[in-house]
């Protein structure tokens, strides 16, 4: 497909990342085509997204799950651990634009993750790990636990509860990367118990807006200093229940 004969929206898309200086090949633009393809017709069946015309997908899912790398040295991180990921975001993006990533995703509904395998698939993305199962009960396995350079979790509870859940992956120096829309402030007054209790040190909370949609978006950067605690998480549901306040 040449230049000229491409999708305006593929085209907007590939120009409002390369302002940010990731360069989409041909083969990742159409990786993302079919991602977009493959998100529609999946959705009629399951419950995926509410989110399904073409430019919000590709800004509030696509562009928005990407994010991350304007903040953050990806050259430097070889694992990832997405936790709830839903229908990918911001896992798989990321594994397009960097295809060397180790990525394991963790959700609990099995429909979400038989649509991640075969989304896998059709990608043709190795080194993608889609688990089923609760985060309380994933991490305490070892093959998961302490593991991970970098955990995110994008739009799946607040901060109180996604330390619980996401920082037991996380390896000792490693990144836990929590993606929100609404202003956090409040949320990291409210998490500062969890943090102490799971040894997480608020680094930094990086602002920014959707281009076009011009919706405001955090990215909160909280770094393991220590291995986690035996005792966390909690059994499953404990978390979000009773949180860490």
């Amino acid at each position: 497909m040449t230049l000229d004969s491409k999708d305006p929206v593929e085209m907007l898309f590939e120009k409002l990342l390369l302002d940010r200086g990731i360069e989409l090949s041909d083969k990742k633009q159409e990786q993302f085509r079919i991602y977009y393809r493959e998100l529609l017709e999946w959705n009629e069946k399951t419950n995926l997204t509410g989110i399904t015309e073409q430019s919000p997908v590709y800004i509030k899912h696509f562009y928005d799950s990407i994010s991350l790398a304007f903040f953050m040295d990806f050259s430097k991180i070889s694992t990832m651990a997405d936790i709830g990921s839903g229908a990918g975001f911001p896992s798989l993006p990321l594994k397009i634009i960097f295809p060397e990533l180790k990525v394991t995703i963790v959700d609990s509904l099995n429909k979400r993750i038989l649509f991640l395998k075969h989304l896998t698939e059709r990608l043709q993305l190795a080194d993608v790990n889609s688990v089923h199962g609760r985060a309380e009960d994933i991490a305490h396995l070892p093959e998961h636990r302490d593991h991970y350079d970098l955990v995110t979790a994008r739009a799946v509870a607040k901060l109180n509860v996604l330390n619980e859940f996401c920082l037991p992956f996380v390896r000792v120096g490693g990144i836990f990367a929590a993606m929100k829309g609404v202003d956090p402030t409040e949320e990291l007054q409210e998490c500062q118990l969890s943090l102490k209790e799971l040894r997480g040190e608020h680094q930094h909370t990086y602002s920014f807006t959707l281009p076009i949609e011009e919706a405001e978006r955090h990215i909160i950067v909280i770094k393991k200093r220590v291995n986690t605690p035996v005792k966390y998480p909690r059994k499953a549901g404990i978390p979000m229940k009773t949180p860490l306040v």
